[in-house]
């Protein structure tokens, strides 16, 4: 896939896979496109050549039956906030045709999960950021979609319900089959639960695979995740920056 906004090249032939029932690591420095691979992959954004599949299904010709399979939580939560956590809940459920009982209980299972049950019938307005991302998380899993299409999906949450959410990730992709791309700027998240990762510079793939593999490519066997990822994108030695910003 290749996508130019004017005269800047975004992506560039960026091709990767998500396979079912495995987590993968969409990983890159700030403005390396990540945000705009996975736009392209819900149909948000028209990639200019390529062809991007979900589940054998053409995004661009089929962005009804694409979406519906898809679960996607944006960086940046965009919430009606005048309705409360439950109206806005029940109103995605309701898009995604879920009949009543079903949306009750599953909705209800991640309220308690997450620890916002007895907030939900408190308007949106007033919820903190973390509380905010919690229904944002919720949005995007309710309708049991077979992709997961997380950008920063842990912005904000507090560390129970950091780990709550990784463990619901895992158990989908080792138990439901569920693809998951994730992307994330914290490495030891990435390094923790993800099957493989794709790590993007400038708006192409520098390298892709598991993390051990991605070791011996950057020759630091051994190393975490955080020096292979800047060894690889170019910025492995800081020490320059590091002196410069402590005078």
């Amino acid at each position: 896939m290749t996508k130019s906004f004017g005269p800047v090249r975004a992506v560039s032939d960026v091709s990767f896979s998500v396979p079912s029932g495995q987590i993968v690591g969409l990983l890159g420095p700030n403005g390396a496109g990540k945000s705009t691979t996975m736009k392209a992959i819900l149909g948000l954004v028209r990639p200019d050549s390529g062809v991007i599949r979900v589940l054998g299904q053409d995004v661009t010709a089929s962005p009804v039956a694409v979406k519906r399979q898809i679960g996607y939580v944006p960086e940046s939560t965009s919430l009606y906030e005048f309705l409360t956590g439950a109206e806005y809940l029940d109103f995605v459920a309701d898009l995604y045709g879920l009949d009543a009982p079903t949306r009750t209980a599953r909705i209800s299972q991640f309220l308690e999960g997450l620890e916002l049950a007895g907030h939900e019938n408190s308007l949106i307005s007033g919820y903190s950021q973390g509380m905010k991302q919690k229904v944002a998380l919720i949005a995007g899993l309710v309708h049991h979609p077979r992709l997961l299409v997380l950008d920063e999906p842990l912005n904000g949450l507090d560390p129970r319900s950091a780990r709550v959410m990784k463990e619901v990730l895992r158990s989908l992709a080792r138990n439901e089959g569920v693809g998951v791309l994730f992307s994330t700027h914290v490495l030891e998240i990435a390094q923790a639960i993800c099957d493989q990762v794709v790590i993007l510079r400038q708006g192409t793939v520098v390298a892709s695979g598991t993390v051990d593999a991605l070791r011996s490519r950057a020759g630091l066997a051994g190393s975490d995740l955080e020096d292979v990822f800047l060894s690889l994108t170019g910025t492995g030695d800081l020490s320059d920056v590091v002196s410069a910003l402590s005078k």
